[in-house]
């Protein structure tokens, strides 16, 4: 059966993921979890795709978790959001965070509440110059979830997060790339073109060697130095043994572009 909540598209080496609930501002229900997570599974499956994006239809990225639908209710009838992240969105920010290929969140517009997190959660942020970010939460009386106590912290600083949360106000484009929560922004007009062109340089380089970087920078958050130069020195034995690096010395003696092949 073909997705109904998003749409997944090859192009060469590129994946891409658009969440497309448009007329909801794609927010998140439980069939997009389902069909999100297949996409993911496919894409890493498939030997062909080397970088994955995640992005959405229409005028937003994703306004967060749809608050329409029929959600877990106590014996009081109040809702009862724990059930919907421990099934879906924790998961799917494990996934992510953990997933073997670079994926790029490409916010087309605003990334509100928890798909804010779910974006961080990727492993590189770019934004259209009208997007913005919003830790959302406190405008309903709830605290940030799918992972924003913990990444937004370890980003800006616990001062700069806590007040990002408790006044839930918007953080523009720009503003998010001062932080350091986007790595760029492109103007709206060139938006789909300037993506495009960014993940195809990015699936071109060694993907062994990115899932080496990730593997790296993850296991650092909770290593010491003399851990983590244990940790570098393995890495860089499995990187320098790999054809990657062959033909990355080779192109660089012969002065042309390497020609990566992920292994």
């Amino acid at each position: 059966m073909s997705p109904t909540t998003l749409r997944s598209t090859i192009d060469g080496p590129v994946g891409t993921i658009m969440l497309a609930r448009p007329d909801k501002m794609n927010a998140f229900n439980d069939v997009m979890h389902a069909e999100l997570r297949e996409a993911l599974d496919a894409f890493e499956r498939d030997e062909t795709v080397r970088v994955v994006v995640l992005t959405g239809e229409g005028r937003a990225f994703s306004s967060g978790q749809d608050l329409t639908v029929d959600l877990k209710r106590d014996e009081r009838g109040r809702l009862d959001l724990g059930p919907a992240l421990t099934r879906d969105y924790n998961p799917l920010v494990l996934r992510l965070s953990h997933y073997p290929k670079p994926i790029i969140a490409a916010l087309n517009g605003p990334a509100v509440g928890a798909s804010m997190n779910i974006a961080l959660a990727c492993d590189i942020v770019v934004a259209a110059r009208s997007a913005y970010l919003q830790e959302a939460f406190a405008k309903i009386g709830l605290i940030p979830d799918a992972g924003g106590t913990w990444i937004l912290p370890r980003l800006v600083g616990p001062k700069i997060a806590l007040a990002l949360m408790l006044s839930a106000e918007p953080v523009s484009a720009e503003d998010a790339q001062r932080m350091g929560l986007v790595y760029k922004v492109f103007d709206d007009a060139s938006f789909t073109v300037d993506v495009a062109a960014f993940a195809a340089r990015l699936a071109a380089g060694p993907g062994l060697a990115y899932r080496l970087t990730k593997q790296a920078v993850a296991e650092s958050l909770a290593n010491d130095l003399p851990a983590q130069l244990d940790l570098e020195a393995r890495l860089q034995s499995e990187a320098g043994s790999s054809d990657d690096f062959m033909e990355g010395v080779a192109a660089f003696r012969e002065k042309r572009p390497p020609r990566f092949e992920g292994r």
